[in-house]
């Protein structure tokens, strides 16, 4: 399958997380896709997130439930290891669904509530940093 180019940052569609047209960043110093998640709570074997971010108006505040998740080893840029809860969802990106494992982190200080990384992009993008939206350049056409 030929790969796609994209750039730096982009928007993208989550529908199972009623998110729509959120920025992503593709971040490829990161192993793992992470998502900005403003509450977690665990009730039984479910786990709730709400996703709301004032900086962000695209995030809808709603709370979503998953059955199923897991927990992740996260290592970051400077070393220190996280255990973050880790959950299956979809990207829609170039107009194509895509499974994807996002884990949960709070990135209220941060300009891009998604990253995407490596574990994602490999066999799918070549970046090309000098480009912005492509996709959802291609998306609006």
């Amino acid at each position: 399958m030929p790969r796609k180019v994209i750039g730096r940052i982009d928007k993208a569609d989550f529908p199972l997380l009623d998110l729509y047209e959120i920025d992503i960043k593709i971040d490829t110093g990161a192993y793992t896709s992470s998502i900005h998640c403003h509450q977690v709570k665990i009730e039984g074997d479910l786990l709730k997130c709400t996703f709301y971010d004032k900086g962000h108006p695209l995030y809808n505040g709603k709370e979503i439930t998953f059955d199923t998740y897991q927990i992740a080893k996260v290592k970051s840029s400077n070393g220190i290891v996280q255990e973050r809860y880790k959950v299956n969802t979809t990207i829609i990106i170039f107009n194509k669904k895509y499974k994807i494992n996002l884990t949960l982190s709070t990135r209220d200080d941060m300009k891009y509530p998604i990253l995407i990384g490596r574990r994602f992009l490999n066999k799918k993008f070549i970046v090309d940093v000098s480009l912005k939206n492509v996709s959802y350049q291609k998306q609006n056409l």
